[in-house]
């Protein structure tokens, strides 16, 4: 995949260079200003109408004294160039290998670290800092590097602590303050991978969350695709505009005609707007390229019913949404393993970093845990469309709350001074990022397949439109088919240590996940036991049907349910995957939600797991009915579950830990 020309947005003026290699020769224009300051493209400063440059004065009016000045400093940049180490690349996730060691490549725009002699007195100062799951390894090496050296703040040491969250539930919490943490483990310092979450906190009524912050780290957000594929469609050479995506991903035959049926219909995945940056980005594209252009996306657009019924046949090409970029990848990596990425998506919207993790063989099933393996037979390369992508800024802000005291509030506008030093920078750009000036290590761009500099850098818009994307989205968004499949053994009726039954946790669970549906979600409640022959039992208790009309149905239905006796697994998963399939339609996201606390047991023969499993790979590829499914207990088979949920095509989901079963819910119902 070539480099495009141009840059993108960095900080302050820099000297312009003759050439840029990583733009084919030709001259790169002048920096661009920092992400995150406006909205919209970001345009070079010093330039006029085009981007054309200034021409330089006339070479032979110049002094030759001073040409030779300007050589002898030329050469002297180059000789510190030349003696210069590159970063060394992590070739595995935080956890499982030694520390970043950190490139001692400074650049001479930042600051170097200033740490104290000898640390303050005790007792440390306590600091929490709070990331997103996209940077959270960034932001765990930046605070391992800052608890590295001695600090003194106010007369004490400090010890800082990194804490994780999905962008969107972390903007969520902010907007009322941490209310459900003890003062002393709310965050200080909150580094979000996007500035649009700190628009969305204060645009549900945070007061603690800064309206801007201090850029520590770039990720350009882009369309990633097999390499076969890309390669396939031309896109690696030549990149599409954001419309093109969307056409591409409404024909279903386009695979077909560019001589690779084996590859099904174009399916592309998108995370969920409402919890991860690179949905936002998803749904700004989409309504930029119905509306005027990307990147002008205005709150007006988002109520003209032309355009939201462009966005909405847009959505249709989504396969389904996830809660995280490294969800989607995890099941491609899956998918390879038998074949090809291809199964499971054509292209994913999602970060530089994340393309750089997966051609390292580094994957995440849940986005928290990551797993290291063989780099893929099938590299994932990252598309810029032409016409602009957006940019994630990681911008570190102090909270304001009334949690942070007079030295929690220094420690942490110490540790932000920390991030934007030369030391800072380099962690930042080791772990895999662009630092605050646009620039990657080379080592991460050759096994990324980055771009060096490429042009239509896109700000995340204010906090207006940030406010309408996420009021948009359940009226714009595929619409689902989704039947929640109950296991009602005896086994439910065990206590968890809140005190109530599997069963009632789940229910309260499954009635709160109801929220998230809009008029338009058909959603429909079966429950399966058995009395040991088989035989399911109570079955269908609430047909799929609008949850506009048949929200208390679902409730009433939900809550009448009674622990019974064997759990017929195989069977009834069986039964209403190929119930859901017989009503498949391409333009919603058919699904079924199982929760499950057991094995299958019953007391004579059914249906065998394995023929279970074949039917559902044959139904993958003809009616997709995606079954996620929901190990609940300590005592669920998950080996199992989680074959159920690799054949369907969709996730599987960790609630072994039964007191986790809502948070694990609604999580899930992102995914459709």
């Amino acid at each position: 995949m070539t480099d495009a020309d141009g840059t993108i947005p960095e900080p302050g003026p820099r000297r312009r260079r003759a050439e840029d290699p990583g733009s084919n020769g030709a001259p790169a224009p002048e920096p661009l200003a920092p992400v995150g300051r406006g909205t919209g493209r970001i345009d070079p400063p010093g330039t006029i109408a085009g981007g054309l440059v200034m021409a330089d004065p006339e070479p032979r009016t110049r002094n030759p004294k001073a040409l030779l000045w300007v050589l002898c400093g030329v050469i002297t940049v180059l000789a510190i160039a030349l003696g210069s180490v590159g970063f060394a690349i992590l070739q595995k996730p935080p956890g499982m290998t030694a520390a970043i060691t950190p490139s001692p490549t400074p650049t001479p725009t930042w600051e170097k670290d200033t740490p104290a002699a000898v640390a303050g007195a005790s007792p440390c100062t306590p600091l929490t800092v709070l990331s997103s799951l996209e940077n959270a390894d960034m932001v765990e090496h930046l605070v391992a590097g800052y608890n590295a050296q001695p600090r003194d703040v106010a007369g004490h040491c400090v010890t800082a602590v990194a804490t994780k969250d999905k962008s969107g539930v972390a903007a969520t919490r902010a907007a009322t303050g941490f209310a459900d943490l003890p003062a002393a483990s709310r965050p200080a310092v909150w580094l979000p991978d996007a500035s649009s979450w700190l628009s969305a906190a204060r645009a549900d009524g945070s007061t603690a969350v800064p309206a801007t912050g201090t850029g520590v780290a770039r990720s350009s957000i882009v369309l990633a695709m097999p390499k076969p594929l890309a390669d396939a469609i031309g896109w690696s050479s030549n990149a599409p505009t954001w419309a093109e995506v969307f056409a591409a991903s409404a024909d279903k035959d386009v695979w077909t005609r560019l001589g690779h049926p084996e590859w099904g219909a174009f399916k592309l995945g998108k995370t969920s707007p409402q919890v991860a940056s690179s949905g936002e980005a998803a749904l700004l594209a989409s309504f930029g390229a119905v509306g005027d252009a990307v990147g002008q996306v205005t709150v007006n657009q988002m109520a003209d019913p032309k355009i939201l019924a462009g966005v909405k046949k847009n959505e249709l090409a989504t396969s389904h949404y996830m809660a995280t970029p490294e969800h989607f990848l995890w099941h491609a990596r899956e998918a390879e393993k038998k074949g090809s990425a291809a199964e499971f998506f054509s292209a994913v919207i999602v970060d530089e970093k994340a393309v750089w993790d997966y051609d390292r063989g580094i994957v995440s099933r849940d986005g928290i845990t990551v797993t290291q393996g063989e780099p893929p037979k099938e590299a994932m390369v990252p598309v810029y469309p032409k016409d602009g992508f957006y940019v994630a800024d990681n911008p570190a802000v102090v909270l304001n709350g009334d949690w942070v005291g007079a030295a929690a509030k220094a420690a942490a506008e110490d540790f932000v001074r920390f991030a934007g030093t030369v030391e800072g920078q380099q962690l930042v750009r080791a772990a895999g990022y662009r630092d605050a000036h646009g620039a990657l290590d080379d080592g991460v761009r050759t096994a990324g397949h980055l771009a060096t500099a490429p042009r239509g850098a896109l700000a995340f818009p204010a906090q207006g439109v940030i406010a309408a994307i996420d009021k948009a989205f359940p009226q714009v968004r595929k619409r689902a088919d989704a039947l929640f499949l109950i296991d009602v053994s005896g086994s439910m009726a065990d206590p968890i240590p809140n005190g109530q039954s599997k069963l009632d946790a789940a229910k309260s669970a499954l009635i709160q996940a109801l929220d998230h549906f809009t008029p338009g979600d058909r959603v429909g409640v079966a429950a399966f036991s058995s009395a040991g022959d088989g035989n399911i039992s109570p079955g269908l208790v609430s047909p799929v049907a609008d949850i506009a009309t048949n929200r208390q149905s679902l409730i009433s239905a939900v809550q009448a349910l009674t622990p019974q006796a064997y759990t017929p697994l195989y069977t009834a998963v069986d039964t209403y995957a190929k119930q859901m399939a017989s009503t498949y339609d391409p333009d919603r996201i058919t699904t079924i939600v199982l929760l499950s606390d057991g094995a299958d047991q019953t007391t004579v023969p059914t249906t065998d797991k394995q023929a279970m499993l074949a039917d559902l790979g044959e139904l993958h590829h003809s009616t997709p009915v995606l079954i996620f499914t929901l190990a609940y207990g300590a005592d669920a088979d998950a080996d199992t579950l989680r074959a159920i949920s690799s054949a369907s095509g969709a996730h599987f989901y960790d609630a072994t830990d039964p007191s986790q079963v809502g948070a694990v819910l609604g999580d899930l119902v992102t995914s459709f």
